[in-house]
């Protein structure tokens, strides 16, 4: 299982998002630090979750990137995050 599959499996089990969509936005950084030939290495999230709808901006970038720490751990470079209202 990839990267994005693996990220997708735990968001959805972690915050049961009414809309999630990830896209693999490697290329665009193709030479900056942290890519890697494949991708896989920077993605762009859009998540609407009852679960993040009372927190601040940066709460819910916390609870994200938290729940995400194996994955940065394992390689993932960067996450464009954006929370939308359901």
């Amino acid at each position: 299982m990839g990267v994005k599959q693996d990220i997708i499996l735990k968001l959805n089990a972690v915050f049961e998002p009414e809309i999630l969509e990830l896209e693999d936005i490697s290329e665009r950084h193709r030479g900056h630090a942290g890519w890697r030939s494949g991708g896989e290495s920077h993605f762009h999230l859009k998540i609407a979750t009852r679960h993040l709808a009372s927190q601040s901006r940066v709460a819910q970038h916390r609870a994200i990137t938290d729940a995400l720490k194996s994955e940065f751990d394992a390689g993932l470079h960067a996450l464009t995050i954006e929370v939308v209202d359901i």
